[in-house]
């Protein structure tokens, strides 16, 4: 019988774990959360210093009473859960179920699973951090005091299974409103004038840039033509030659946040997805005869903080693999946001000394890519900048000024192993210029003129959101994948493209919240809020004072709204067909993922069917239907033919109208991250979409 009992909370940590510290510990797993808040009531006692009442969370009393069993023929308890709020305060809960003192050393925490962090983490237990429990239990409460006040009025107000919540709230308001800035939106006309200029056999570009003395915008085509008209010949003198040497420095390596980022630009990761996989990597993995092996350190995070050991393996495996010149000689400074919780490190993985290479017959695809990218950031972030040589030479004909511009990579640096990709395709695009010297003439090939409109800003993708609810200081790492998940799973917004946009019954949520409770969507009052709940953490603040001081006035706000916020019917659109079944008229209506259509004879008919939007292609299967374009369970957007399910032609790429010029069979569109292009679906054919 074992001595020690480690209660973890899953079983490939306990698995991992239990092969580290031998036969006298036993480790098992909650499994998460054993108690919290009930479901089917408030749960918090509002009159009595919002005591909460925790029951046991349904279904999990098996594994709570196994643990109880475990725990009585244990000498000594350790309590082993996630390096974080969340898992101070499961610590906290098996505590007391299982009589354990929290003020005696019971709580182990590591930051990464392997052999040497869970030895240490067993040499230095410590007593329960009330602190960070405290912190986990106010967040808590205050989601259920604004999520179960809410709800029901708007369960009442609009329609049954809606729900807002802290965070969620804020996330919606921010796609609301960059929707209305794009709606508000007026573009503005801009020119562009690039020419092409030859020396000797070499060709160059150089974009129009003002006159003789200052930069000159272009905002119409006669301006373009009266600059053109001044031109006197073909012939340029090269006026200023400007040549720098340019250094650029490593990213960081990934906090929560940047890692979610990241892997949604890179390989198009859900924060969720990337959360799981991440959480699979740090819990261990089987590797051939090293057995269970934590690959990452812990995955939630905000810290960019480096381990000295850890920095040290880097250094020995750069200098080794690609030389001395490639290390770094000082380290990015960083300045803490005066939100960050610096007591984890940053993610990386546990040992570079296993490259991705070496971990791919272990892994699966999705593993693989996220830690080959988690490796490389760390890896880079430990290597020395790149180094560019830049030119920029002035081109002037009479009065008229270009400008050419041209960059080479003089040393890769840290660039030999990874680049931080950018949203929205603005990589840098690197050039090289000929050598040009002050006072030599060159003569332009072509002139291209361009008309141009100024964009609206861009709707928000999951990378976008991310990082702009962290700027803003709302949330924490854990939150952003949940917050993102519910705004989609009630209705309120779809993804297309990779983009969120608000649907009909978020812009109605979202006005009722922002008329009656116009704190829970203000920015600067949750920022506050969530800078209040770290100072708990802290141990700066009281939990109970930090929620009354809240609680006060949103109690108001919650009698008013339920006393005068009218009922808002979403009424059922014609959608101008009839029932193929009873021949009633088809209506849409909203549903949890935006509109579908559906029988007006409803409940006597339950009649219900995806819209299809026709995208004007004859199907290339049947001939006789038409293409298309439709929504999977998934919300992911596919292409099918309307006469299904007598023909049952679909497909992921968008068909387009005309047939391939060399086998005439069907063309799509086929999109990747360098933009769209149009192939054959039989044969090898391909073009670019200018």
């Amino acid at each position: 019988m074992a001595d020690f009992l480690v209660i973890v909370e899953s079983p490939a940590k306990a698995k991992t774990i239990e092969r580290y510290l031998g036969k006298k510990y036993k480790v098992t797993a909650s499994l998460g959360h054993l108690r919290d808040l009930p479901r089917s009531q408030m749960g918090v006692d509002t009159e009595n210093n919002y005591e909460p009442k925790y029951i046991t969370i349904r279904g999990k009393g098996p594994i709570l009473q196994e643990i109880k069993k475990d725990a009585k023929k244990a000498k000594k308890v350790y309590l082993a859960a996630d390096p974080d709020r969340e898992g101070e305060a499961i610590a906290w809960h098996l505590a007391h179920q299982l009589g354990v003192d929290t003020e005696s050393e019971c709580r182990v925490v590591f930051n990464e699973i392997t052999k040497d962090a869970i030895k240490e983490s067993f040499k230095n237990p410590r007593p329960i951090d009330m602190d960070l429990v405290d912190s986990q239990q106010a967040r808590r409460i205050l989601d259920r005091l604004v999520g179960y006040n809410i709800s029901p009025i708007l369960w009442k107000k609009v329609k049954k299974g809606l729900s807002a919540g802290r965070v969620q709230s804020v996330a919606l308001r921010l796609i609301i409103d960059r929707e209305n800035e794009i709606n508000a939106f007026e573009p503005e006309e801009y020119w562009s004038i690039t020419s092409t200029f030859k020396k000797g056999k070499n060709e160059f570009e150089a974009v129009f840039y003002g006159d003789a003395k200052k930069k000159v915008k272009l905002s119409n085509k006669k301006q373009v033509d009266e600059i053109l008209d001044s031109l006197e010949g073909d012939s340029f003198e090269i006026a200023e030659v400007v040549k720098r040497e340019r250094k650029r420095t490593p990213a960081l390596p990934f906090t929560t946040s940047s890692l979610q980022q990241e892997a949604a630009r890179k390989l198009n990761f859900r924060a969720r997805k990337t959360m799981m996989i991440a959480q699979q990597l740090y819990e261990g993995i089987t590797i051939g005869k090293e057995g269970d092996v934590g690959l990452i350190t812990y995955m939630r995070t905000d810290s960019t903080r480096v381990a000295d050991s850890a920095k040290e393996e880097a250094k020995s495996f750069i200098e080794t693999t690609y030389g001395k010149e490639f290390l770094a000689t000082t380290q990015k400074a960083t300045k803490a946001k005066a939100q960050t919780q610096d007591a984890h490190e940053a993610v990386r993985p546990t040992s570079v000394m296993r490259p991705p290479a070496a971990m791919k017959p272990y892994l699966s695809r999705d593993q693989l890519r996220l830690y080959k990218l988690i490796w490389e950031r760390f890896v880079a972030s430990q290597m020395a900048p790149a180094v560019l040589d830049t030119v920029r030479a002035d081109l002037l004909n009479g009065d008229v000024r270009f400008r050419a511009t041209g960059s080479q990579v003089k040393f890769e640096g840290f660039m030999k192993v990874y680049v931080e990709g950018k949203d929205d395709k603005t990589e840098e695009k690197d050039g090289i210029l000929p050598p040009l010297e002050k006072g030599e003439h060159v003569k332009y090939e072509k002139v291209d003129p361009k008309q141009h409109f100024t964009q609206p800003p861009p709707r928000y993708t999951e990378a976008r959101l991310v990082r702009t609810l962290e700027e803003l200081g709302i949330g924490r790492p854990s939150t952003f994948a949940p917050t993102l998940d519910t705004i989609q799973k009630r209705g309120y917004v779809t993804l297309d493209a990779k983009r969120f946009i608000p649907t009909e019954l978020g812009g109605i949520v979202h006005q009722a919240v922002n008329e009656y409770f116009p704190d829970i969507i203000d920015v600067e009052f949750t920022a506050q809020m969530e800078k209040e709940l770290d100072e708990v953490e802290e141990g700066k603040k009281k939990w109970i004072k930090v929620i009354d001081n809240f609680y006060k006035d949103f109690e108001k706000h919650v009698e008013h709204a339920d006393a005068e916020m009218e009922k808002i019917e979403i009424k059922d659109e014609p959608a101008g067909e009839d029932c193929e079944k009873c021949g009633e008229p088809m209506v849409y209506k909203l549903g949890r993922y935006g509109k579908f259509m559906a029988c007006s004879g409803f409940p006597d008919c339950r009649n219900t069917k995806a819209i299809m939007k026709p995208i004007g292609v004859t199907c290339p299967k049947c001939k006789e239907g038409q293409v298309v374009e439709r929504k999977s369970k998934t919300r992911r957007t596919f292409f099918g033919c309307d006469q299904y399910p007598e023909c049952d032609y679909v497909s992921w790429d968008k068909p387009i109208a005309r047939p391939c010029p060399k086998c005439d069979n069907t063309l799509v569109e086929k999109k990747s991250k360098k933009g769209v292009r149009i192939q054959c679906t039989e044969c090898e054919y391909k073009e670019d979409v200018q």
